[in-house]
């Protein structure tokens, strides 16, 4: 507990939702500290969407004209079939169902850069180290650090991600929450052989596909594989070597640059592999605890949603904190708060968010049979469930 008078609060994680977390808390009156068991903060990582609700959050953060200096723009979308044969080639907003203009992508290192910077002199962080026990048996929290460290505090809050420690040792065991939703993938960088810039090519065969990913014109390309498992993945192929071979059994005999990019694959240094997922929940606390971001409501690379909700969520966390006098009120307006917003962006699954990996060969030729018919893609409309959440005005505490 502080001896400063101010409500303390520990936050396990230092992506996305705990950094934006601990900006709001700070504002409420919070003494706040982030532990990461990352030595340092990440860089890098695939580009990553901010749309609708999330945009007004970081505007409010005044991150807004940063981000939109690191906007991507990704200029096309070109399509391939299994042979490696032009389908279509889409303008960006096309695909992403950004009608308006105003969403982003950014590289995950930009935001969460932006993110460290805007709290790092006002908000502790511990780098190397995490949560190894934690007992709310008492007046607080009282948190065991992995480093030996041993504090108390009003309130702790998992912003772990979707394999998040802090639920599985205050809700339960992963499996309890997670839906699988039929998707292995892998994520790396590998050199950028093919000369592109600012552009995406997806190549699908039925059940998997293969993007190469191009922010600018650097020397690297993000990589991504993907391939259909109608089962959820077994625990003993969690070893990196494992889920290589994996992936390269999933596309032995891929046509097109499949093999070079299941050949760089092997030799990435920064492989990140594993299945699409959900996470639901039917409470986001317990007691002095509670999860934000992916730790609560994953809502899986298929909906794009996993950074907006993160942001938007973090928000509301910070807002029900700061208006209401104790945590079991707040936390249950958190959840009343973020609830719907959440189903309707989970939904997205279950409303074409798979279109871009038909899983058959029937699914893949009506998706490309659409492509072949338009000459120019006209821009998506947005998606409602992007901007379902109205924000409260926040009001830090006096």
């Amino acid at each position: 507990m502080s001896t400063t008078g101010k409500r303390t609060v520990l936050i396990s994680g230092a992506s996305v939702s705990g950094p934006a977390l601990a900006y709001w808390l700070h504002r409420a009156g919070y003494a706040v500290t982030v532990v990461e068991k990352a030595a340092a903060l990440r860089d890098g990582g695939y580009p990553i969407d901010i749309r609708g609700t999330a945009i007004e959050v970081v505007r409010r953060m005044g991150l807004l004209p940063h981000l939109r200096d690191a906007h991507i723009a990704s200029r096309r979308f070109t399509f391939l079939d299994a042979d490696g044969r032009e389908v279509a080639v889409a303008g960006a907003r096309a695909v992403t169902g950004d009608a308006e203009g105003r969403d982003l992508e950014v590289r995950r290192g930009d935001l969460t850069a932006r993110l460290y910077a805007l709290v790092r002199d006002d908000v502790e962080f511990c780098f190397g180290d995490s949560v190894d026990r934690l007992d709310q048996s008492g007046r607080g929290a009282d948190v065991t650090f992995r480093s030996g460290l041993r504090r108390t505090y009003d309130l702790v809050i998992g912003a772990d991600g979707m394999h998040s420690r802090t639920r599985e040792a205050q809700f339960g065991p992963e499996r309890r929450f997670h839906r699988y939703l039929g998707y292995r993938f892998a994520l790396f960088t590998m050199p950028n052989t093919f000369g592109l810039a600012r552009e995406v090519v997806l190549w699908n065969a039925p059940g998997k596909a293969a993007a190469l990913y191009a922010v600018g014109a650097q020397d690297d390309l993000h990589a991504f594989l993907t391939f259909h498992r109608p089962h959820p993945p077994l625990d003993d192929l969690r070893h990196p070597d494992a889920q290589r071979e994996l992936v390269a059994d999933a596309f032995a005999g891929a046509g097109w640059e499949v093999p070079a990019i299941v050949t760089a694959l092997r030799a990435a240094d920064d492989p990140f592999f594993d299945s699409a997922g959900q996470i639901r929940m039917r409470r986001w606390s317990r007691g002095r605890v509670a999860l934000v971001g992916d730790a609560a409501y994953a809502p899986s690379f298929l909906t794009g949603q996993g950074t907006s909700l993160a942001l938007a969520g973090a928000y509301v966390l910070a807002h029900a904190l700061a208006a209401h006098p104790d945590h079991v009120s707040a936390f249950a307006a958190y959840e009343r708060g973020m609830r719907d917003f959440v189903a309707a962006n989970q939904a997205l699954v279950d409303v074409g968010g798979a279109t871009l990996f038909p899983a058959t060969a029937r699914a893949l030729e009506q998706r490309n049979t659409v492509l072949r018919g338009l000459d120019t893609l006209p821009a998506a409309p947005p998606r409602p469930a992007h901007s379902a959440l109205t924000l409260p005005e926040f009001t830090a505490l006096p």
